[in-house]
């Protein structure tokens, strides 16, 4: 079944937030070291931006920044930073809005052009929009890479269920964690949402902003709560789409989407059943979650294809927990390995949604490196095994795919930081956007942030579960953050969710992506 919805919002909200949100202490074995405070940035350089136009985006424009790779120690190492810009056309700018896709690790240079051609024209003129790769990801420089071929198919099973196969992938994320120290030991302690939040303060100095706005999605949320508490009276605008439980970070975060996967993966699976006639894998969404397992297990013998074994196959399917756009290919490909006994579809999908990409193992180091620096982990793997058997059993689609994904934090040498107290009652109004049933980020984080920045709004998106959800086509949403970053005033809304997708015509082919579609081969998946 799915989640069910919560309704109305508000009186949800008015219950949790009554509640205090304790702070969950994590398993250490070692010290934890409070996240530095903030003093003013270092006055940077003037940047220098030259055009790198694309057809898409004909006044894009292209610069370099430098900031500290320690900035308690502004005048040691530089390291670079990429960026792009869409300036502003109005005569009256509202000054940068800086945008991020979340991640952590994910590239935002093309988000600037995004962004600027998805809000409306009258709205864009106002702001200079801009892009940047985070520290450690994409051009900025230097680039992480720790593991080269840590996803190569077919990756052990992820759920361990014998000692063989759980101690096969200890060694995989041992490997990669050690690796990761050899390769960048000395940039690992700077790797993190404070040092990239400190980043921000030295590119707003560099633009010559007396404050920035901030648009950020997912992980980006996380960013940009972090930023605003260290520089409240630096804020303009702060939009917050698919909001990161700030209580959370990072090991609890995990566990809540483990069972928000889940019910995302019921839905798509119940869709599927609604859709016999097109599918033939049952009408009851029951009988089509066994016969999706059924293919699990069959893989496991078999790898489709010889690439799509059981770990193959649930990267294949969890993007459709981020996006009900890709739920007619991926019933197509299910369809046609569970129907017809043909694997095509089914490894054509995997190279779709579920490959690493050969930027992903940047992205991917990136991620490990902010979610391992920021936070402590458990570092028994005791506690680790417990929790994960004991979500399993509620949640099996992804919790022990998930669990491997982040269980280089389990052997991470960079010493944890403290995640920081994002409560903040220095900020203008800030706007928080958040689907009730998305399952990267569950809607319980976007309640927790409102109570924790004074005053903002939330609008939700009832009945959705897509991750990201403004700037996609949703009228009503986008109506509410185009009248924010007019105004900057905003009110506790809901908004209809979009309709589900329909089928499309079999074709045993998967289709190029469009629509919606362009925004969330732009966000970071996994957070």
């Amino acid at each position: 079944m799915i989640r069910p919805s919560i309704r109305p919002f508000k009186k949800r909200a008015a219950v949790l937030l009554s509640l205090s949100i304790a702070t969950v202490a994590a398993t250490l074995a070692s010290p934890v070291t409070a996240a530095p405070a903030a003093p003013a940035a270092p006055k940077a350089a003037a940047l220098t931006w030259t055009g790198c136009a694309t057809t898409r985006y004909p006044t894009l424009q292209c610069a370099s920044l430098k900031v500290p790779l320690d900035h308690d120690r502004p005048t040691g190492r530089q390291i670079t930073l990429a960026l792009t810009r869409v300036p502003h056309t109005a005569a009256k700018s509202q000054g940068p809005l800086l945008v991020n896709p979340g991640g952590p690790g994910g590239s935002g240079r093309g988000l600037a052009g995004y962004i600027a051609s998805a809000l409306p024209k009258d709205v864009a003129a106002q702001y200079d929009v801009i892009g940047f790769d985070p520290r450690g990801v994409g051009k900025s420089e230097p680039a992480l890479d720790c593991g080269a071929g840590h996803f190569t198919p077919v990756r052990p099973d992820s759920v361990p269920r014998d000692e063989n196969t759980e101690q096969a992938n200890l060694e995989r994320v041992r490997s990669f964690a050690e690796s990761c120290q050899t390769k960048h030991a000395d940039v690992l302690p700077y790797i993190g949402t404070v040092s990239a939040a400190r980043d921000i303060e030295v590119l707003r100095t560099a633009l010559g902003a007396e404050k920035v706005s901030y648009f950020g999605y997912s992980y980006g949320t996380y960013l940009g709560a972090v930023y605003a508490k260290l520089h409240p009276a630096r804020v303009h605008r702060l939009v917050l789409d698919s909001v990161v439980d700030p209580s959370g970070v990072w090991y609890e975060d995990n566990l809540a989407q483990d069972q928000a996967f889940d019910a995302r993966h019921k839905a798509f699976l119940a869709w599927v059943a609604q859709y016999d006639a097109t599918y033939r894998l049952g009408t009851d969404p029951a009988e089509v979650e066994e016969r999706w397992y059924a293919m699990r297990d069959a893989v496991r013998e078999t790898p489709a294809g010889g690439k799509v074994g059981p770990a193959e196959l649930e990267d294949t399917f969890l993007p459709g927990g981020y996006y009900n756009g890709y739920w007619p290919n991926l019933a197509e490909a299910f369809s046609a390995y569970a129907v017809t006994e043909d694997p095509k579809p089914l490894v054509a999908a995997y190279e779709r949604f579920g490959a690493v990409e050969p930027s992903a193992g940047n992205s991917y180091s990136v991620y490990s490196a902010v979610q391992c620096r920021d936070s402590a982990w458990p570092k028994d793997w005791n506690q680790w095994r417990a929790d994960m058997w004991r979500t399993h059993a509620k949640a099996p689609f992804m919790t022990w795919n998930n669990a491997w994904y982040n269980a280089p934090c389990a052997f991470w040498r960079t010493e944890p930081l403290q995640a920081p107290d994002v409560t903040n009652t220095g900020l203008p109004q800030a706007l928080l956007l958040q689907a009730t049933e998305d399952a990267a980020t569950p809607f319980e984080g976007a309640l927790s942030m409102r109570e924790k920045l004074a005053g903002s709004a939330l609008v939700v998106e009832e009945g959705g579960g897509n991750h990201g959800i403004s700037l996609s086509g949703n009228k009503c949403l986008d109506e509410k953050v185009s009248a924010y970053l007019k105004t900057g005033r905003a009110t506790d809304a809901t908004c209809p969710a979009q309709p589900a997708p329909k089928p499309a015509p079999l074709t045993r082919a998967v289709p190029p992506s469009a629509g919606g579609a362009a925004l969330h081969g732009l966000l970071g998946f996994r957070g």
